[in-house]
């Protein structure tokens, strides 16, 4: 069952960067052609802009109407299927991994004691939630009369996602569910949104009427909000790498400025698309700079405020805490139920395999708190603080 599981793990999740990739690849692409759009030099009717392309060896003319074609040509190419997979196999790969997992992956008893059941029901539950939150926030007067109170509002509503999924959930679960939330938006929007208003110009383009332009604007909108959750999205899909940033004290707060820095990282390459590259050149460097103070604050500053002083920290404590904590996996024949072999193979029976790995116990234990996996053994903090001042003291093994 195991063996199915990770194969099952494995082609869902290759589907699933595919699909992605596809999607943020014309995602990227038409925001790259919108702005590159110029003016005829002959102006013709109903014509918006051209554009001329080299590519693959060959030339091409790409031309945009004002709103729709007079005569509907014979194919039409749509832009949906890509959202609509990344989407479904996103869903599954949640299902496999997380919520069929989630005893281990989604509940941390040092964050809170809550079952299984009830951590699969907030993430899920928030997910379906917030996209009718949202659409009816965006679809309201308020969005044409005041967008960016609307865009402030969104922000806030997003920290207090994430904030409350940082106090119920482990880390790692907290920050794909937020990601999941806004991917969902991403999705819904082209469903319910981009594509039914570019059906709408389609019909009424059929039907020898004039379009109203007011679709085609709606619909451009949603895929404006898209394009900036793009690369937030893409961190936290690939975010259980780095427990540094969700295994830390302040996890939410750092999945917010990593959202922050993403969206001016896309904010300066859209002025830069239509010309504008200098004034994106701040929000650039303001993402780089906050990038690197981030890495700081979280990863270097604690190594260089690490206390050393206080009580020496005897091995035999050291080896007390591992052995009531890490052993049950990271052993050369595990005794947990879902290992046969030590993770990464990773081994902490005796003394020499400890001071060996001693970097990788900090880093996933004290630091940031990620290990055991969901603190199944309910490790406290006196016990991590323990490890963390025997290792700042030189991890001397007597």
């Amino acid at each position: 069952m195991e063996i199915v599981g990770d194969w099952l793990n494995l082609a869902i999740r290759w589907a699933h960067i595919i699909t992605g990739i596809a999607w943020i690849g014309s995602s990227f692409y038409f925001m790259w052609l919108d702005s590159h759009l110029e003016k005829p030099d002959a102006p013709r009717e109903g014509i918006e802009g051209e554009l001329w392309m080299v590519h693959s060896g060959g030339f091409y003319q790409v031309e945009k109407m004002d709103v729709a074609p007079r005569v509907m040509p014979r194919t039409l190419h749509w832009f949906i299927w890509e959202a609509t997979f990344t989407w479904i196999t996103g869903a599954l790969l949640m299902v496999v991994v997380y919520y069929l997992g989630a005893r281990v992956f989604m509940v941390d008893p040092s964050v809170a004691e809550i079952s299984p059941l009830a951590a699969v029901g907030i993430g899920a539950g928030t997910i379906a939630v917030t996209w009718f939150a949202y659409d009816a926030l965006w679809a309201s007067p308020l969005a044409e009369k005041e967008p960016g109170l609307c865009n402030i509002l969104s922000l806030l509503a997003l920290v207090a996602i994430a904030y409350m999924f940082t106090r119920y959930l482990s880390g790692r679960a907290a920050f794909i569910h937020t990601g999941a939330v806004m991917g969902t938006i991403m999705a819904a929007n082209v469903w319910r949104r981009i594509i039914p208003g570019q059906r709408a110009l389609v019909a009424a383009t059929k039907a020898g009427t004039t379009p109203d332009p007011a679709y085609g604007l709606k619909a451009k909108q949603r895929s404006v909000h898209n394009n900036y959750m793009t690369l937030p999205v893409l961190f936290t899909m690939i975010s259980a790498h780095y427990p540094m940033t969700y295994g830390h004290v302040w996890n939410w707060a750092i999945l917010l400025a990593l959202f922050v820095i993403g969206a001016s990282i896309r904010h300066y390459f859209n002025l830069r698309n239509v010309g504008r590259e200098r004034s994106g050149l701040p929000f650039v460097a303001a993402g780089i700079v906050a990038f690197l103070a981030l890495a700081f604050v979280v990863s270097v500053l604690p190594k260089l405020s690490s206390q050393t002083t206080g009580p020496k920290v005897a091995f035999a404590a050291v080896d007390k805490i591992v052995t009531k904590h890490c052993i049950m996996c990271h052993a050369a024949n595990p005794k947990h139920d879902g290992f046969d072999k030590p993770p990464k193979n990773v081994t902490l029976e005796t003394p020499t395999q400890i001071r060996k790995w001693v970097e990788a116990i900090r880093k996933q234990t004290v630091d940031t708190r990620t290990m055991p996996l969901g603190n199944e053994s309910k490790m406290t903090a006196d016990e991590r603080a323990t490890l963390g001042r025997w290792i700042a003291q030189g991890a001397l093994v007597e």
